[in-house]
């Protein structure tokens, strides 16, 4: 394949971290990328370029767009951390990839998704088997290999229950859903009552509602009830820090994400001592660099089988043509339950 020298991209306007939290929400995206033109990138020993049919937006985006994430931004690169296509070049440790579909991740390569051609590590390229969809691949691995390893953690500790917050958002639906499947009971937190039918209809044991008004006292009788020792945060702030007070002995409170920007206080420290809680945190790419290949693996293929046989399906709120993706991204993110998607 005679592969142009140039593409089109949006690409960072900042390098590095931000100064100031500026919160999670994209207000727009015009201070973060701007749509330019920029040399394909050549991949080196054992990356591939990939030419991109589908990008994902998912959070981590957003927060590294606006300097929050834990990686610095390289002002001029492309952003975006992962999408699916074909592999259209490749180094020599990768020859194998050549004409594969491929779901990939971009965040060690510095060359994101949302461009023409993309680079990825050979080992962040994931040949895509029959049956799954773009839209499903190009989500393939941030949601899915969280939601499917942070589940694992819950089978760890042994407790059939476990809770988490943003039960909505499209990771934690994937997570319900396998743990439907396994026998377990997720408690799903929301924040509006048109969110808990549908989390219970595939799988949730109980969808509570943080704004209601009896949300304390419902709080308080469902972890008694099912006394769960997981908790996987999305949010932190206040809420999370009221539901990690209320669990009981041996709770784990496991932070993923960021969403509320407020302080997160520890409400009674003592509770570390005397009833032996733990605060940690989960980041993908460290859990992909220690789980070992077999782990990994498992997971990979189990997300694929998933999404090939429909017991996993993303839900697409909008797929934005890259050429729009500057003025429209910001507003289709700001709708609920959906996945947004950015076509080249």
């Amino acid at each position: 394949m005679t592969l142009p020298k140039t593409m089109n991209a949006l690409l960072l306007k900042n390098d590095g971290y931000a100064r100031e939290h500026s919160g999670t929400a994209l207000e727009a995206m015009e201070p973060y990328v701007q749509a330019g033109t920029i040399d394909v990138p050549e991949p080196g020993p054992s990356q591939v370029l990939v030419k991109v049919a589908l990008a994902a937006i998912n959070p981590s985006d957003v927060m590294f767009l606006k300097g929050l994430y834990g990686q610095p931004r390289k002002q001029g690169r492309p952003a975006g951390f992962e999408g699916v296509g074909e592999v259209v070049a490749a180094g020599a440790e990768a020859q194998g990839l050549i004409g594969k579909r491929v779901a990939f991740a971009t965040g060690l390569s510095n060359w994101g998704s949302w461009a023409e051609y993309a680079v990825a590590e050979t080992g962040a390229a994931i040949p895509i088997m029959d049956g799954v969809r773009d839209e499903d691949a190009a989500a393939m691995i941030v949601n899915p290999l969280t939601a499917l390893a942070m589940f694992g953690i819950v089978k760890e500790e042994g407790e059939k229950a476990f809770v988490v917050t943003a039960g909505a958002s499209q990771l934690c639906k994937l997570m319900i859903a396998v743990a439907k499947d396994e026998g377990y009971r997720p408690i799903a937190i929301v924040r509006r009552d048109d969110q808990i039918e549908p989390l219970k209809a595939i799988g949730a044991a109980h969808v509570l509602n943080a704004e209601s008004a009896d949300f304390d006292a419902k709080l308080a009788e469902v972890l008694g009830q099912e006394k769960p020792r997981i908790f996987l945060d999305a949010v932190t702030g206040p809420l999370a820090a009221k539901i990690f007070h209320t669990m009981g002995k041996r709770a784990r409170w496991i932070v993923y994400g960021r969403l509320d920007p407020e302080t997160t206080p520890i409400i009674e420290p003592g509770q570390m001592i005397f009833m032996h809680k733990k605060i940690e945190g989960f980041w993908l790419t460290e859990w992909m660099r220690s789980a070992g290949n077999d782990k990994r693996m498992a997971a990979v293929i189990e997300a694929q089988k998933r999404f090939a046989d429909g017991r996993w399906k993303t839900d697409v709120t909008a797929i934005v043509p890259l050429a729009d993706a500057v003025e429209r991204v910001a507003g289709e993110l700001a709708r609920p339950n959906g996945k947004l998607f950015i076509r080249p």
